[in-house]
């Protein structure tokens, strides 16, 4: 799923007053992490996750992990918190069209 640049626009503005739902730890990406993600993405649709790393090389190689294992769209990164979307089978978010 491609999403145009005012349906982006669109996820920013729900997330902005989002609290991160996973905070990664001093072990990294596991695949416990992983999953939490995934349930997390089932329950919630968009969600912020904390990376606690300033490594912008590591960081992208994280995100990019994450984006890739979960089968999401990544939103946004801002700093250490980079925001996810996947829709689900409810579609709790709706997304304006194109």
């Amino acid at each position: 799923m491609n999403l145009s640049k005012k349906q982006i626009q669109h996820l920013k503005g729900l997330a902005h007053s989002l609290k991160p739902v996973v905070l990664l730890g001093n072990n990294g990406l596991t695949e416990a992490v992983v999953a939490e993600i995934d349930y997390a993405l089932n329950h919630h649709e968009l969600i912020k996750v904390k990376i606690p790393t300033d490594d912008r090389e590591v960081k992208q190689l994280i995100v990019d992990a994450i984006v890739r294992e979960t089968n999401s769209i990544k939103v946004q990164t801002i700093g250490k918190t980079l925001i996810v979307y996947r829709q689900s089978a409810e579609k709790k978010i709706s997304i304006p069209k194109i």
